[in-house]
């Protein structure tokens, strides 16, 4: 185990934390040194000596193997966690040690569920770190990967073997140290667009900022009760639901837009399906509402139907209604939205749409190689020939998604929540969306919940932000160490 290049790594990480923790002290100053000055003062300084020690002992250290580089994606995801819920506890309120460490999980995985019945009360400094989070895991998880180790690793976030270019302009290459410029630039280029047209739209500043930082990142946490339903505007839910369909999109295909002035790049059959699902998920919900009645029109129907659908399966989790009395074939089409939830290589969660275009793809091609044993058949997807191991791992990942799943369920069960609860926590909490279904509905929160059960979500959050493989892999070198 190379301790050294670990040490620095994760080091790395918190300076990062550590960064956003100073902008939000700065944020307390502002408004007069807020409540939340001291706790976040005393978060920095331990944060800032923690990650900077090991730059202090360690001069030079050989490259990371592949091993390590797992290593060092997992622990510095832990102690991201375990420094960033230290504002929370030490602010107190609705922060017990359980709860804080809920919230931190779900801030920094970009999940968006919280255990806060009044979001309001918070200080507008820890409301800021709150939303840092976010900001911090959505580039995080995916540029992690390929800073530690761009070429070694065989499951990079993205989709199997699939290289940014497969999804954009033929011959539209990067090396791995361009692929990090591209999703960098992609990020913030959206985060300040969305922050521009939030504030034009009507929010404040400081809101538009705080919102910003969640849409890019596919996160939901919002500083106000309501979420997006506090502003009560047409104009900044469309807004909020363009870029919450944007940022679920792969960012090299953002990239190459803008690289070419084209929109050929969009031509492409895993967007075609993304835009498709969410269009046709979104009409049968809008029927769904009108037939249940209460919506006096078609228009605001839709409106609601296609921002829930469009918010559940960008995995950001913003609301701009209460859905938690909505029939129950609407829950069921927001629970198929955050199973397969946006696209990859971008920063949303879920099983995402290329596996399933893959997937059903993979499922046609092997009924018609049963009906016709002699023919020769391959599952393409936009005209590139995939390897049969590309298509296996794939459906590989499928099947362990969905094992974690109903193993989660089970463990949280067993903890005392009911049924329809733990269903709808555990995909949610997987799939990073936040918001499940009825009491678990889009204006709900996790604060009644067992803490045995925000333990067991807290670490599917984990798993789903991760895309499961690294945690395994760290969990299988723990135990074979010795072998």
């Amino acid at each position: 185990m190379n301790v050294k290049a670990i040490s620095l790594n994760v080091g790395k990480a918190l300076l990062v934390s550590a960064l956003f923790m100073f902008l939000s002290i700065v944020v307390s100053v502002i408004n007069g040194f807020d409540s939340a000055f001291s706790p976040l003062l005393i978060s920095f300084m331990v944060t800032l000596i923690v990650g900077a020690f090991p730059f202090i002992f360690v001069r030079k250290a050989q490259p990371l193997s592949l091993r390590d580089g797992y290593l060092t994606i997992v622990l510095s995801w832990l102690l991201s966690f375990i420094f960033g819920m230290l504002p929370y506890v030490l602010w107190g309120g609705e922060f017990t040690l359980v709860n804080a460490w809920f919230e931190s999980v779900s801030g920094y995985t970009t999940t968006g569920a919280t255990i806060l019945n009044d979001v309001e009360v918070l200080p507008d400094s820890l409301l800021f770190w709150r939303s840092s989070t976010h900001y911090i895991g959505g580039l995080g998880v995916v540029v992690f990967l390929l800073l530690v180790m761009p070429d070694a690793s065989p499951y990079r976030l993205k989709l199997t073997n699939m290289e940014l270019s497969s999804l954009s302009k033929e011959g539209y290459r990067y090396k791995s140290t361009k692929v990090v410029w591209v999703i960098t630039r992609v990020y913030v280029g959206l985060t300040l667009l969305s922050f521009i047209a939030l504030w034009a739209g009507g929010m404040s500043f400081f809101d538009a900022l705080n919102h910003s930082f969640s849409i890019v990142s596919t996160g939901g946490f919002s500083t106000r009760n309501l979420s997006i339903a506090y502003y009560d505007s047409v104009l900044i839910d469309v807004i909020v639901m363009v870029f919450m369909a944007v940022s679920a999109m792969h960012f090299g295909l953002i990239y190459s837009m803008f690289a070419t002035r084209s929109f050929k790049p969009l031509n492409n059959t895993v967007v075609k399906y993304y835009f498709s699902s969410m269009i046709v998920l979104s009409i049968v919900s809008a029927i769904g509402l009108m037939r249940a009645g209460g919506y006096d029109s078609w228009g605001n129907a839709f409106l609601d139907a296609s921002f829930n659908v469009v918010s559940y399966m960008s995995t950001t989790g913003f609301a701009n209604c209460d859905n938690s009395q909505w029939p129950w074939i609407i829950s069921f089409i927001l629970i198929f939205a955050s199973l397969q939830c946006g696209c990859s290589g971008s920063t949303a969660g879920g099983i995402k749409a290329d596996r399933l275009v893959i997937s059903m793809k993979a499922i046609v091609n092997e009924v018609k190689h049963r009906l016709h044993p002699s023919s020769v058949s391959h599952v393409r997807l936009g005209g590139q020939l995939l390897t049969e191991k590309t298509v296996t791992d794939v459906m590989m990942y499928v099947v362990i998604y969905m094992l974690v799943i109903l193993v989660s369920i089970a463990c949280v069960m067993l903890c005392g929540v009911d049924v329809s609860d733990a269903v709808s926590g555990v995909i949610a909490s997987v799939g990073s969306v936040g918001p499940g279904v009825a009491e678990l509905g889009s204006l709900c929160n996790y604060s009644s919940q067992p803490a045995a059960a925000k333990l067991i979500w807290s670490f599917d959050m984990f798993l789903g932000r991760l895309e499961i493989y690294p945690i395994f892999i760290v969990i299988s070198m723990l135990f074979n160490k010795g072998r």
